[in-house]
């Protein structure tokens, strides 16, 4: 065997291996943020249909099936849903719609 396709075969093993790493990473990043998105809209969704203005943590994971630490997550990067921060009650965090502007 010659050295060269030897070398070569090393070569496009490691180009390969690496295309395919850099894939499966952004194909990753994309789910993830698919994944957001799709909870981002269930919240908000839920928070639309909600009776109360505040929810919170708790009912929000609960009827959505998410965990506290993802809600916290979803509703403090979303532009729609707001914090009440009049409370000063920081266990018991409220969330609702931010209002529309006219």
């Amino acid at each position: 065997m010659c050295t060269n396709t030897v070398i070569e075969g090393i070569i496009i093993g490691a180009v390969g291996g690496a295309i395919a790493g850099i894939l499966i990473w952004v194909l990753e990043i994309i789910r993830k943020e698919i994944v957001k998105w799709n909870d981002k809209v269930k919240v908000r969704k839920w928070l639309e249909k909600s009776t109360q203005a505040w929810r919170t943590t708790t009912a929000i994971a609960s009827h959505n099936n998410l965990t506290k630490d993802r809600v916290r997550y979803i509703c403090s990067t979303h532009k729609k849903i707001q914090l009440n921060t009049k409370d000063g009650n920081e266990s018991d965090e409220k969330w609702c719609l931010k209002p529309k502007k006219k």
